[in-house]
């Protein structure tokens, strides 16, 4: 066994995972359990859970549970460790080079994940497009 690499889920790719695996690609899946194999959890930046709020309170997402009690559930899992939004994250995500995706959210994510050295699981083109970043998805 290798040293395990540090899983960082965007947060389309958090919610599915949670609510249902089987809709995230193989790929996907087989790096979370490598990842869980080797005792590793997953990680999720807090601004996921800022933007599962808000996809919540603009009827863009409906969950099963109250969204206080599902962040809560996830908070109590094993399995994943929250990633707060420090500093050096907030500060790294405006120097990006060369990145021009302006969503401020994805861009807290693409620097949690360059500063955590972890590998991003997402479907978003323009973050699996973004050079510095390694990405797994399909």
């Amino acid at each position: 066994m290798g040293v395990p690499r540090v899983i960082l889920l965007d947060t389309h790719a958090w919610v599915w995972w949670v609510a249902d695996p089987a809709h995230l690609p193989d790929a996907a899946r087989h790096a979370i359990e490598e990842s869980l194999d080797e005792g590793e959890p997953v990680r999720v930046s807090a601004i996921s859970t800022w933007e599962v709020a808000m996809l919540v309170s603009r009827g863009r997402l409906e969950l099963t549970t109250d969204v206080a009690d599902w962040i809560a559930h996830n908070e109590a899992a094993p399995e994943i460790t929250f990633v707060p939004v420090d500093n050096r994250i907030a500060l790294r995500s405006v120097q990006l080079v060369d990145f021009d995706h302006r969503d401020p959210a994805d861009r807290l994510i693409a620097a949690t994940a360059l500063g955590l050295n972890a590998v991003l699981l997402t479907a978003d083109a323009r973050l699996r497009a973004y050079a510095p970043l390694v990405t797994v998805w399909d």
